[in-house]
């Protein structure tokens, strides 16, 4: 409980201010179209359905205005980046911002099924109530309007409409099916095996949002919930009229009633969120127009490719990640890369390894796929949008951090590490950190192969400096076969590792989590311990549940600050 008060108490209050102005105006609206004189008459014909219809309407308006802000990169940035307006928890909280934007956007989905099916009911209610069977103060509410001087509240004018027809011809109905439509293949595509399977799919309809906002904004210029003006509810005694309606239009007390339709409203909600993600799309737009120029180009083993930019104006801190573009693969497709370079270094760089149709055609430009070395005139143009801060970059916030990855999750560790590298070459390093224990843990030994080499002159380096103990690392391989085993084996007893050569040996299975955080409680029982990860979900809910399981409930004793790396 002590570990869920620290950790998540902000995100805590956060999703429950969320969901509680959600719940407040969905009742607050839903309670004024019930009770409101003005639409006394449109419940006679339509029944609590208006109410849901309206109510869904208002928090989707709300949401609609919320789920633009989390993906607004530089925003966040802004926010939680490389000054000091925002720090620890706070900071922390924005850490989670693709997963606020996918709660709204699941908001959204159940609020638009509210709305349509309040809205289809509606349609059939207008309908019906044309019929002779409805009879009495339906039908008279339904036939107003049919002379040229009068307002109609019914949008249905005769019985024999086709409301099929009604539905998708109309403007309410043309933008809602667009809106309907735009939405299920957003949501669709945004699951987690649409996105890692196919990942093109998922980033073309999400860039249909913008087809999604012009219906919203569109969309209530239909008018299709109509009540009666503030004027004619000065004339018209709706007590005494609704049960005199035979009387309507022959006496002073009862004229007819005059109705209007709601003005649109949907534009005021996300004016403001669609300046900011304009200006967002404005600001990503000039630096993809920024050269780029490609220094180097390393293909690594297990199918990783490294590549070595220079941008004018670049500046990154360690643990960023950036969008990488290129033309020749792909005009419209950007993708996230965590860097692998340090803020020291004269260039940055990414590791990219071939997991998917993208990835794979920028091998092949690079001439990566069958070993070619091209000029550098012959490489082809990238586009870079970035760097964008991410979890990763607290690590400096904490005296002690644990640094866990799983494959090539491993790649924002490397940039922390190299800049932990240059920090330390410096004699007088201006760094918080005393302490880091890294973990990483591969399935087959050539994923060590290009960060083995750095960690040994990082090895050398602590050595030399006379802190050896400020790093602890611990590589595990998953995966081996027979021959390997032989010779790990045979050169077991080598006093550097046989596969990394490093002076830790490399450690074979799966980590025992349980073991290693009470080794670290245990050597800090005083310290608040960022831990941070990057890997699969599997992995994250295990480390989740140790940070929850060894922090103490004394706010004086250790305490474990679980942070996951998410795009």
């Amino acid at each position: 409980m002590g570990y869920w008060i620290l950790n998540e108490t902000t995100n805590f209050i956060i999703l429950v201010t969320w969901l509680g102005l959600n719940l407040y105006l969905f009742i607050d609206t839903f309670m004024w179209y019930e009770k409101a004189d003005s639409y006394l008459y449109t419940r006679i014909l339509l029944g609590p359905t208006l109410a849901w219809a309206r109510a869904s309407a208002m928090c989707l308006n709300f949401n609609c205005m919320l789920i633009l802000f989390p993906v607004c990169r530089n925003f966040v940035s802004f926010l939680r980046g490389t000054s000091t307006c925002c720090r620890g928890h706070p900071r922390r909280v924005l850490d989670k911002n693709i997963t606020f934007h996918r709660l709204v956007g699941y908001m959204i989905a159940l609020q638009a099924a509210i709305h349509i099916i309040a809205h289809l009911l509606n349609i059939e209610r207008y309908h019906t109530s044309q019929s002779k069977e409805a009879g009495g103060l339906c039908n008279m509410l339904s036939y107003v309007g049919n002379n040229s001087n009068e307002s109609y509240l019914n949008p249905i004018r005769n019985y024999n409409t086709n409301i099929t027809k009604e539905v998708f011809f109309t403007l309410a109905g043309i933008t809602g099916f667009v809106i309907t439509l735009t939405l299920v293949l957003i949501v669709t595509s945004s699951t987690e095996l649409m996105r890692r399977s196919f990942y093109e799919v998922f980033w073309y309809t999400h860039n249909l949002s913008i087809v999604f906002f012009i219906g919203l904004v569109l969309h209530g210029a239909g008018q299709v919930v109509r009540g009666q003006t503030s004027q004619s509810l000065l004339l018209h005694n709706i007590s005494y009229c609704k049960d005199h309606y035979d009387k309507w239009g022959e006496t002073a007390q009862c004229p007819l009633p005059e109705f209007s339709g709601n003005k649109p409203v949907s534009w005021k909600w996300v004016i403001c969120p669609l300046a900011v993600y304009t200006c967002e799309r404005i600001i990503r737009f000039w630096r993809s127009k920024q050269m780029v120029v490609i220094t180097k180009v390393v293909k690594h083993s297990s199918g990783v490719l490294e590549i070595q930019m220079k941008k004018h104006g670049f500046k990154m801190e360690p643990g960023q990640y950036i969008f990488l573009q290129c033309p020749s693969v792909s005009q419209l497709e950007w993708h996230p890369f965590t860097l692998t370079s340090a803020p020291e270094e004269q260039y940055f760089s990414v590791h990219v390894r071939a997991i998917g149709d993208w990835t794979e055609r920028l091998f092949a430009v690079c001439g990566a796929d069958e070993n070619i070395s091209l000029e550098p005139w012959q490489l082809p143009r990238l586009a870079v949008d970035g760097p964008y801060g991410s979890a990763t970059t607290n690590v400096f916030d904490y005296q002690i951090s644990v640094c866990i990855a799983a494959g090539i999750g491993v790649t924002p560790f490397a940039s922390v590490l190299k800049s932990i590298w240059y920090k330390y070459c410096n004699p007088n390093p201006l760094t918080k950190i005393e302490k880091v224990y890294f973990y990483w843990i591969c399935r087959d030994t050539n994923a060590f192969e290009w960060f083995a080499d750095f960690l040994i002159s990082l090895e050398e380096k602590m050595t030399e400096l006379g802190r050896s103990n400020f790093l602890i690392y611990h590589l595990f391989l998953t995966g081996w076969d027979e021959d390997q085993a032989a010779h790990i084996a045979l050169h077991h007893d080598r006093h550097l590792d046989v596969i990394t050569g490093l002076k830790h040996k490399t450690l074979y299975g799966r980590p025992n989590w349980h073991k290693e955080f009470s080794h670290i409680a245990n050597n800090h029982p005083s310290n608040s311990i960022g831990v941070f990860f990057c890997g699969p979900k599997s992995i994250s809910k295990i480390l989740n549940k140790m940070c929850s399981l060894y922090s103490s409930s004394d706010p004086r004793g250790v305490h474990f600050h679980y942070n996951k790396e998410s795009f």
